[in-house]
């Protein structure tokens, strides 16, 4: 995935426009986007802001303000894309949080090459 494609998906996500974030992700994977609800499952810890149901195919989050946490949102995403692409080894949490990070990565090279680092 390009860089720019990157941070234009983390910059969506900033800005309350996670449902065209994933769309983009899920585009660019080949696999149906997600459910994104607001809430978590029965059953889950109050502790977790977010998580992903395969059985759905749903991702959840805490609160309206997770929605616009791009790391909550590109971490369960990732379980998403495991799971649509009926992998063997659906990923671990490690593999989640680093391709999370890999994203916003982008996005912070992205603006800092707009803003010359200010601040």
């Amino acid at each position: 995935m390009e860089q720019k494609t990157k941070a234009t998906i983390v910059w969506l996500i900033l800005n309350g426009n996670t449902e065209k974030a994933i769309a983009l992700l899920a585009e660019h994977y080949g696999v149906n986007a997600p459910k994104i609800k607001v809430g978590l499952p029965k059953g889950r810890k109050k502790q977790v802001l977010g998580c992903y149901k395969a059985r759905d195919k749903t991702i959840f989050v805490l609160n309206s303000d997770a929605l616009k946490e791009p790391f909550i949102i590109l971490h369960e995403f990732y379980h998403h894309l495991r799971t649509a692409a009926d992998a063997k080894h659906r990923g671990s949490e490690k593999h989640a949080n680093d391709f999370a990070k890999e994203i916003i990565q982008a996005y912070k090279s992205m603006m800092t090459k707009i803003t010359g680092n200010i601040g």
